[in-house]
């Protein structure tokens, strides 16, 4: 099993360096064939959505499909399947970043009762408070 960093889910969703997005392609062959994972962590997941939106200046909606789309990729795993639908769900109805979803959604894990935040639209959902 092996990790991807963020530059490599970008290239695989964007393919906008074909070089790299076809050394991806070879790496999930691979990856395939040798009948191995490759690990999409919670901190590649929140670079990814923070480089989609604040680079390549992609919507809310843009970056939703983007999310669901890396679960159907073969041979690629996403950490916590949990935490991601949950964050997922979350982000798509309501007014917080994917990140801040996914904070909560790993607070909650670790046995944490809320998030401590001064983010006025969190502020208004469950799982948060203002310090």
């Amino acid at each position: 099993m092996i990790a991807l960093d963020t530059n490599v889910v970008l290239r695989l969703l964007i393919e906008d360096d074909s070089d790299q997005f076809n050394c991806v392609k070879r790496l999930m062959l691979k990856l395939d064939e040798d009948f191995e994972d490759a690990v999409i962590t919670d901190n590649t997941l929140s670079e990814v959505v923070w480089v989609l939106d604040t680079t390549y200046k992609a919507s809310k909606d843009e970056i939703i499909i983007a999310l669901q789309a890396l679960e159907g990729v073969l041979g690629f795993t996403i950490a916590s399947p949990t935490r991601f639908h949950n964050a997922l769900n979350a982000y798509i109805t309501g007014k917080g970043d994917f990140a801040d979803y996914l904070l909560r959604e790993q607070a909650i894990e670790v046995g944490c009762r809320a998030v401590a935040t001064f983010d006025k639209a969190l502020l208004k959902e469950e799982g948060f408070f203002k310090p």
